[in-house]
């Protein structure tokens, strides 16, 4: 799985942009009255890895007309090196569309993070095929690696059907499809089937399929482990165990993962991680990381991860990188990583954290 040079993206991903609310200082949300305000998104943050590090990327998304939030996300998307493309509807007056604010503070220490969702009117959720032109995106411009979310996939019922068409058209014109299917349990409330059916298609055409055991078991209704207490030993051999059946069932996929974290305070966490191409499992036991505010951890991940599998690296590699995305990430402000370099991530992996002059 190589770059190639016949389409014009490296990395496509469809998405709902919004902002998020941190307070200053690592101060809660709830007694805070100054705040940083970026856009953000789980599919961007992907993205961000390979457009930092040179590669052509694009974002399908949606925007309010006139908006001044729009006008803020579109200036951070082309900031971050991303093409985007996407629908403007009208809001409609003041109680009509808007951008999702998401809530969120970093925690400190013994502190953990708080997060609260407002996607009430979010114009995100609008977005369906006809918004846009297919065919000249993927048969003309094309995408290498066309990155999906469950998150996304979930919104709403014509968020659904967009993931199910530029899944299938996608795959028709020669893209790699990765799913993260994020299971959010709100999400899902009152549309199980409909979704389980939605999920199980996209996870059919997937080159790459990204989750946890719950995430599996949940979205595409595979059997987890026995209840109980399990060591860590334990959760590697059962995640093992489960994609040996994803693999039974979804064999157009050939890379799987996943990433292991333990909690040890809001700025330490123990961070692993579990990747397979079908023929090697790389298997990275949890090591100590700092952390600053750990949103966008596994986004980062996911977006090393890709990079890796575009740029040709053997499993090993590409999971070694991704471990060290996602480490970047949550050194960070933004939820997003922004690597300088290829360097600097590999000295997070090896674990030099020394000046370079």
């Amino acid at each position: 799985m190589t770059e190639s040079t016949s389409k014009k993206y490296s990395l496509l991903v469809a998405t709902s942009m919004g902002i998020r609310l941190t307070p200053v200082d690592s101060q809660p949300f709830h007694c805070s009255d100054t705040f940083k305000m970026q856009a953000t998104s789980a599919e961007s943050n992907v993205a961000s890895v390979a457009s930092y590090l040179g590669m052509p990327t694009k974002v399908l998304t949606a925007f309010v007309k006139g908006s001044p939030v729009s006008h803020f996300i579109k200036d951070n998307l082309k900031s971050r090196r991303m093409d985007f493309e996407g629908p403007e509807f009208e809001q409609g007056g003041p109680w009509g569309y808007r951008h999702q604010i998401n809530m969120a503070d970093s925690g400190l220490g013994a502190r953990g993070p708080r997060v609260h969702n407002d996607r009430a009117g979010e114009v995100g959720r609008e977005l369906s095929a006809e918004h846009f032109d297919l065919d000249k995106i993927f048969a003309k411009e094309g995408a290498v690696i066309v990155h999906l979310s469950g998150l996304f996939a979930a919104l709403s019922p014509k968020t659904s059907k967009l993931c199910l068409d530029i899944a299938r058209v996608a795959k028709q014109n020669g893209s790699l499809i990765s799913f993260d299917l994020n299971h959010r349990a709100s999400f899902w409330k009152g549309r199980e089937k409909e979704l389980a059916q939605t999920f199980a298609e996209i996870a059919s055409r997937s080159d790459i399929l990204i989750g946890n055991e719950e995430d599996f078991q949940l979205c595409l209704g595979f059997k987890g482990p026995e209840a109980g207490g399990q060591g860590l030993d334990q959760k590697i051999d059962s995640f093992k165990e489960m994609i040996g059946q994803v693999q039974a069932a979804y064999p157009n996929a050939t890379y799987f993962g996943t990433t292991l974290r333990e909690v040890v305070s809001a700025n330490s966490h123990l961070w692993g991680a579990l990747v397979t191409d079908t023929k090697t499992w790389e298997v990275i036991k949890p090591r100590e990381i700092g952390v600053l505010d750990r949103i966008g951890g596994g986004d980062g991940f996911v977006g090393g991860l890709l990079y890796g599998i575009l740029k040709g690296w053997d499993v090993q590699k590409c999971a070694r990188f991704g471990w060290a995305s996602g480490s970047l990430a949550v050194t960070m402000l933004t939820d997003y990583a922004q690597p300088a370099d290829e360097d600097q991530l590999w000295s997070i992996w090896n674990g030099n954290a020394r000046v370079k002059r």
